[in-house]
């Protein structure tokens, strides 16, 4: 039974293509704006449009981004590679061809490290291979009057403003197995890129989109089974959804003798489920011809070397380092580092004498919690990172309890300053004398001797109740280590 079990299990393969916004000034091919949300049809001109005598020119900024994102990817970089013709026919695409790369792509043969994290289940890390990096111009955008989409419009417009924007496609291998490892490894991607500064990756204005090739075979020595392309996820939890909806149809059909058919699917977010919309197009199709007005695309070795050196250290790295060098948790070190900017406040901090683990408590709580409620970047905040070190120094030496700090937090978010100036000028000092603290206990006890009876009498938890009239007493700036080692030392007589 056991081995008949094995033998029906299903595989998921799945394969991402990720189309990656370039952030230039202007597209790849002409001076053309690239600003999004202007008036439509307001950032064309002859060479968008194909018309008639016009030639493309390469955008060097172009180039240099599409070759970094390749290095950050591990990806190998063509010393040699050049532009393509694409042939389709649809009313996005002025020219009714799209100048892509095809088989001499800029950038092949790399690979990510994913931690994939999902609530119940053991984190694990995972490498993914990534085929290929290619440069191509983006198409227009079709707008449906009367309807959200296809189905139901009564016409529909187009708009060319995205046409002939910048666009590096990453096309990983088909190494990922579940719904949950192709999010993780699309939020890489996107991390990636933003640490870079070559995208944005804002999903919802379509600087990064995810178009999913995904198949299910009888367990892993089978033969891949029919490939089906997903579009129409603006999320990573709708690439997640996708993926997971699919596998079950895909399952299901043949479970019960339905065929799959390779086609291109949309991701119905309204419903959770994929529906068809045509059939899939292969290479030949594309009828794809050697660019004649684009040259051959040639990377000297020392201008890559020279962008290799302008490369930051990237988010996996760094949560290696994180966990490896500073002790912090798997879970803190993938917060700090998702994005790039909480990751150099965090380093600051540090850099300033804190205590890594005390920062990224902070950070990870109250801080991130008021600059996202806010809508704050971290370099607006007033509360600098040698100020928070500061803080939380002041908690460490003992001159404040985590409590004082945290009613002190919120006027530092507001107005920034110096925590000790603070703490001196309002008097939030801890109180660290014995003697006091002493005084203090003595008065409590003789304050409530029927509850130092019951806590002789077995009651120890009453001890709580002291420590908190205590704190009452003093305003919460008693030593809580201290305050618990008197009162226990009395309390026991």
């Amino acid at each position: 039974m056991a081995g008949a079990a094995a033998e029906a299990a299903w595989e998921a393969v799945i394969g991402l293509e990720t189309h990656v916004q370039l952030g230039t000034d202007s597209k790849i091919f002409t001076s053309a704006s690239t600003t999004f949300g202007d008036e439509p049809n307001t950032h064309i001109d002859p060479v968008v449009c194909g018309l008639p005598g016009t030639l493309p020119v390469l955008n060097q900024k172009v180039l240099e981004y599409a070759v970094k994102a390749g290095m950050a990817l591990n990806l190998q970089i063509a010393e040699h590679s050049k532009f393509d013709r694409k042939q389709y026919f649809y009313p996005d695409l002025p020219k009714n061809y799209q100048i892509s790369q095809f088989d001499e792509p800029i950038a092949e043969e790399g690979w990510i490290e994913v931690e994939v994290a999902e609530k119940g289940k053991d984190t694990y890390l995972k490498r993914i291979g990534i085929e290929r990096l290619h440069m191509e111009e983006d198409a227009g955008k079709l707008v449906h009057a009367g309807s959200d989409r296809l189905a139901g419009s009564t016409h529909s417009l187009v708009d060319y403003n995205r046409a002939g924007v910048a666009l590096a496609e990453i096309v990983s291998k088909p190494d990922l197995r579940t719904g949950r490892e192709a999010a993780e490894y699309a939020s890489e991607i996107r991390r990636i890129m933003r640490y870079l500064g070559v995208s944005d990756g804002n999903m919802q204005e379509g600087s990064l989109r995810c178009d999913v090739n995904i198949s299910v075979r009888r367990g892993p020595d089978a033969p891949f089974g029919t490939k089906v392309e997903i579009k129409n996820m603006n999320s990573f939890s709708a690439i997640q959804r996708a993926c997971e909806y699919e596998i079950q149809r895909q399952i299901k059909a043949y479970e019960t003798g339905e065929p799959v058919v390779q086609e291109t699917r949309l991701w119905d977010e309204g419903k959770q489920l994929t529906k068809s919309m045509r059939s899939k197009e292969g290479a030949s199709d594309y009828r794809y011809f050697p660019d004649p007005d684009l040259g051959p695309i040639e990377v000297s070795v020392e201008q890559r070397e020279a962008w290799r050196a302008q490369l930051p250290e990237l988010p996996g790295a760094k949560r290696h380092r994180y966990a490896d060098d500073l002790g912090l948790s798997i879970y803190d070190a993938r917060v700090l580092t998702d994005e790039r900017s909480m990751a150099e406040y965090f380093e600051a901090a540090v850099a300033a004498g804190a205590d890594p683990k005390g920062v990224a408590n902070w950070i990870t709580g109250d801080i991130a919690a008021y600059v996202n409620a806010n809508r704050l970047s971290l370099a607006e905040l007033p509360l600098k990172p040698e100020q928070l070190a500061e803080m939380v120094g002041l908690i460490d030496d003992g001159t404040i309890s985590g409590k004082i700090a945290k009613e002190l937090l919120p006027e530092l978010l507001v107005q920034g300053g110096s925590a000790r100036a603070t703490v001196e000028s309002k008097g939030l000092g801890m109180i660290s004398d014995p003697a006091a603290i002493t005084a203090i206990v003595d008065e409590l006890l003789a304050a409530h001797p029927e509850e130092v009876d019951a806590f002789r009498g077995g009651k120890s938890k009453l001890q709580g109740f002291f420590v908190g009239q205590l704190m009452k007493k003093t305003g919460g700036k008693a030593d809580p280590k201290l305050a618990n080692q008197i009162l226990s030392t009395k309390l026991k007589g």
